[in-house]
């Protein structure tokens, strides 16, 4: 699918979208994977391994573990428990950061029952299509919980009774009412996630100086770590995603202390040593090495977007850098995928490149603010009727009166109540200028009250989406 903006003050037609990906996860970094790699034996023994479909598996597990004639609610808690363990299993690398060549096992000492190529019932294949890509978390966590579950009648565990969750159902609860009974208060189910081909922990290629990822940054944080255990190996700063001198510096005396070939560059052997002495050095239990790596990866990159991030807010980083690559010859377009990719990467440095800007890849405040001021430069000159915007995705935040241009999505509410003003007289027409002004609130309360929501003035996950629809109603029906 295609979309055009079409300039007045250019015979350009833009390009500003490929491959859209409707709806997004409000985690970061964590995707659906295609695959998972089965163990059919405990993890010591000799056993083969399958490597099938995600959802496949998922379906097979579930029709394992559950009988169809249960609730459909505790179905549904049941499979968001399965998805989440095999997530935990993949994010974490449990068992290939200890050398193993698999993801799972079929083990249900260690992890849960897969009966290779055995027949799945309907109703739960229906279920799985619908929710394969939810997982479950903690609140302030990003890591999948590994939701540990038992029969509760031959065996007892510390998490989810799978005969108590059709107790539950039977009494009205709701699946995630059910997920809190047995695992707290303090849990959310992740939905919308993407689905995407996940990488191993190695990004594929040797990682190296002026390289920038959310990769590079794990490989940071995790040898500040084993710094505290082996001191000779330098500070690194700052830690920020950038392959620099001292990240450089660090890398090679961690090679040097364990017996690697001293290059400076991160390559396979180094990378799989680096995650291997980690998991020594922290002894982490359950959560795993990398469950750690990943809340401090969210921190650091709160305001900042780098290669591999899976975030909402690189739809709109990917739709702003396609604009701009019709007026700057020297970026080139991407599609919007959600997924910051080395495609985006390259069109980033090529625009910092262009406005003379550290070339880092990593869209920080300095750089993400001349985008969005550069892109708003553009749109004061264009009419709301000659702009056609993509599915965003909404993030997790709710908009309102005081925002300023820290937050772009704003821009976004404003040019679709700007457009949705030139074909609904009840709207009153605004300036699109980034700003979430008192002209703006009363026009988001305005459409609030037309589409028969509590009108607030307030753009929440609902009214974010009920501009989406309605937007889609009238800008799209005259496309070709």
């Amino acid at each position: 699918m295609s979309y055009f903006l079409n300039s007045i003050n250019s015979n350009k037609n833009i390009k500003i979208a490929q491959n859209i990906i409707p709806g997004g996860p409000p985690i970061p970094f964590i995707t659906i994977p295609n695959y998972i790699t089965v163990h059919l034996g405990q993890p010591n023994t000799d056993a083969e391994n399958v490597t099938v479909p995600f959802v496949d598996y998922i379906k097979n597990v579930a029709s394992s573990e559950l009988y169809p004639t249960w609730p459909d609610n505790s179905l549904r808690a049941n499979i968001h428990a399965i998805v989440s363990i095999a997530i935990n299993r993949i994010y974490t690398e449990w068992y290939k950061v200890r050398g193993y060549n698999f993801d799972i096992t079929n083990s249900t000492q260690y992890d849960q029952a897969y009966v290779h190529n055995r027949g799945i019932y309907d109703n739960i294949n229906k279920i799985t299509d619908e929710i394969f890509d939810e997982y479950i978390i903690r609140n302030g966590s990003v890591e999948p919980l590994f939701a540990e579950f038992c029969d509760g009648r031959n065996s007892q565990c510390d998490g989810m009774y799978q005969w108590g969750t059709v107790d539950l159902a039977n009494l009205g609860y709701t699946p995630l009412e059910i997920l809190k009974y047995y695992y707290g208060s303090d849990i959310k189910i992740v939905t919308n996630a993407p689905v995407s081909d996940v990488e191993e922990n190695y990004p594929g290629e040797p990682v190296k100086l002026g390289d920038s990822s959310i990769a590079v940054l794990r490989m940071q944080l995790s040898l500040q770590r084993i710094a505290k255990n082996f001191p000779a190996i330098p500070k690194i700063d700052p830690i920020n995603g950038y392959f620099g001198e001292s990240t450089e510096a660090a890398v090679k005396e961690f090679q040097r202390i364990f017996n690697l070939p001293v290059t400076g560059i991160a390559d396979k052997a180094t990378w799989n040593k680096r995650r291997y002495i980690y998991a020594a050095v922290t002894k982490v239990a359950e959560l795993s090495p990398e469950g750690t790596i990943l809340q401090q990866v969210l921190e650091k990159t709160s305001g900042v977007l780098l290669e591999g991030d899976t975030r909402p807010r690189v739809g709109l980083l990917q739709y702003f850098l396609n604009l701009l690559s019709t007026y700057y010859s020297t970026i080139p377009d991407v599609n919007i995928t959600y997924i910051f990719d080395h495609q985006t990467r390259d069109a980033v440095i090529e625009f910092q490149k262009t406005m003379g800007l550290p070339q880092t890849g990593i869209v920080d405040k300095e750089t993400w603010d001349i985008i969005y001021k550069t892109i708003l430069g553009i749109f004061k000159t264009l009419p709301p009727e000659y702009v056609y915007l993509p599915e965003f995705r909404y993030t997790s935040f709710d908009y309102r009166k005081g925002l300023g241009t820290d937050y772009p999505e704003v821009f976004i509410i404003q040019e679709i109540l700007s457009y949705i003003s030139t074909v609904e007289s009840s709207i009153p027409k605004i300036e699109v200028n980034g700003i979430f002004d008192d002209a703006t609130e009363q026009s988001v309360i305005a459409f609030q009250k037309m589409v028969g929501l509590e009108p607030t003035g307030i753009v929440d996950a609902i009214t974010w989406n009920a501009l989406l629809q309605k937007y889609r109603e009238r800008r799209y029906s005259s496309v070709t």
